[in-house]
């Protein structure tokens, strides 16, 4: 059976999504996620990624539709938040392997050290991160610990802890921009 809003222009259904009728995205979804996919595939280079981001962007224009017909085609507007949204996440992932980089070279400091003044600086390194990581939640804390230690990727870990990936993604977010903040203010 053919659905009869297939046939009506983006402007259109966009008119309609603004007026809360959700068959209009599912036309739209239909329409346009291969290419939002493909896009967010071809710069995050991971598929799980790419998906959740095709997912994103559906739901916030779904929640906040603010394409305008006058301005561009709905192709190039989806075409360009995706490209936007999918370049902040490569920061995001840099940012990421960035704070984990530091703390494996504060972990991996081990005590090479030949005199006590050493011994003391390694001791106290390790208590304050100790100390900086028994502040995080259990959540962002067994995530991170998944992350780093058994090198689990993001899909892993949601599948060993039985949540779902975008829980996943925040825990381990708020995990280091938490830790971020804890080491600065604890140097």
């Amino acid at each position: 059976m053919v659905d009869p809003l297939s046939s009506l222009a983006d402007a259109d259904l966009c008119d309609r999504l603004r007026q809360g009728d959700a068959g209009a995205l599912r036309v739209l979804y239909d329409r346009y996620s291969r290419l939002v996919y493909t896009l967010a595939h071809r710069i995050l280079d991971r598929a799980e990624e790419a998906e959740d981001l095709t997912q994103d962007i559906f739901l916030s224009f779904w929640k906040a539709p603010k394409f305008d017909a006058q301005r561009a085609s709905l192709g190039t507007y989806l075409s360009v938040l995706t490209r936007s949204r999918a370049l902040d996440r490569l920061s995001q992932r840099a940012t990421r392997q960035r704070s984990l980089q530091r703390l494996q070279s504060t972990v991996d400091a081990a005590p090479l050290a030949s005199t006590p003044l050493d011994y003391a600086t390694h001791d106290e390194q390790q208590r304050q991160l100790k100390t900086v990581l028994a502040q995080l939640s259990e959540p962002q804390r067994q995530v991170l610990s998944l992350s780093y230690y058994q090198g689990l990727s993001q899909t892993e870990i949601a599948q060993q802890l039985t949540l779902p990936l975008g829980t996943v993604k925040t825990h381990a977010r708020q995990g280091l921009i938490k830790l971020r903040q804890l080491l600065n203010d604890a140097s």
